[in-house]
């Protein structure tokens, strides 16, 4: 066991000024990430600082219809709050296709965002990894690789993002509010999460001591049709083989707000904007959907072992789009 200090934050401005003053800090929320990477040697941090306590489990309705949701709110609250299934139906969906309960009632918004990829090479110190150890290689690229990339990835990093509920919120065109020495910033989720490219290491846009203190849903989404779907290799507790979160809204016989989002296919939730731009003004027909899918599924670049992630994604995505939309047809 490494010793680690503790320190337990009163406020978001005390946090941030304990990790800028304490070397090789991590923020601690749920922890169901963070320390099981710690006791696996994956992360090993000088000093922990708590922000479970700090004042933004709430979520809050804004004068203009967003709803806020604060870092620390558990993801079972979340998932289960009335105006978030009612409003943002795939988000909820999302929530509960992610871990067991027990691990929803622990585990946070905030940490939710910032969990770190399952790739077994990651978390096998034994192994090399440039996300771990930049510049040792990638032990996956050329090993077990059946879980991995197809999209944006790199020679140096072929790693997925875990995350369910991230890829709802990506497809909401949610933001994510930060705090930092620096003062505060908004971010998009879709834009928060970073492609490996030559620097695997760094997950996120997040600077330096930079704490998350809210997801922010636009109002423009609210109570548009929405749905989350996810492929894994049993029932439940497992992490996503393709996912997708789809908001449609047909206006006058087309498609007049669409947001469509894969998950498990790349470094960070994928936003499929070539997909959304070809369907934007198209009659919402199941041939229209296929075309678009096809656009964007294009860039795929599958590894011996997973090209089968290509036709997962785009028959989950077909499927979710044809059953948000009021009468999908197969004519063009």
């Amino acid at each position: 066991m490494k010793p680690f200090g503790y320190v337990r934050a009163g406020s978001v401005e005390e946090a941030a000024d304990a990790y800028a003053s304490h070397p090789g800090a991590r923020y601690l929320g749920g922890g169901t990430n963070l320390v099981d990477l710690m006791k696996l040697g994956v992360e090993r941090p000088g000093t922990l600082v708590d922000v479970s306590r700090l004042p933004l489990d709430s979520v809050e309705e804004l004068p203009d219809g967003a709803l806020r949701i604060g870092a620390t709110v558990r993801n079972s609250d979340l998932a289960a709050h009335p105006l978030v299934r009612d409003r943002y139906p795939a988000l909820s969906q999302a929530l509960l296709a992610g871990a067991s309960g027990q691990l929803r009632n622990i585990a946070t918004t905030g940490g939710n965002l910032l969990q770190r990829t399952r790739c077994p090479v990651f978390q096998d110190t034994s192994k090399p990894c440039n996300k771990r150890e930049p510049g040792s290689g990638c032990g996956a690229l050329l090993g077990v690789h059946r879980d991995h990339a197809v999209l944006g990835h790199s020679p140096h990093c072929v790693a997925t993002h875990p995350s369910d509920m991230a890829v709802a919120l990506a497809a909401l065109d949610a933001r994510v509010e930060l705090y930092g020495t620096d003062g505060e910033r908004s971010v998009p989720v879709a834009e928060f999460h970073r492609l490996p490219g030559d620097h695997p290491e760094r997950d996120t846009e997040l600077r330096p001591g930079e704490l998350i203190t809210a997801v922010v849903l636009p109002a423009v989404a609210a109570g548009l049709p929405s749905r989350y779907r996810k492929a894994r290799d049993r029932a439940s507790y497992a992490f996503a083989l393709a996912s997708v979160a789809v908001v449609l809204r047909v206006d006058d016989g087309v498609v007049g707000h669409v947001g469509i989002a894969f998950g498990a296919l790349a470094h960070k939730p994928w936003r499929a904007r070539l997909a959304e731009e070809a369907l934007l003004g198209a009659v919402p027909t199941a041939v229209a959907f296929e075309r678009a899918l096809d656009l964007e599924l294009a860039a795929a670049r599958p590894l011996p072992d997973n090209a089968y992630k290509v036709r997962l994604a785009r028959g989950l995505a077909l499927d979710v789009l044809t059953r948000l939309a009021p009468s999908t047809t197969s004519t063009s």
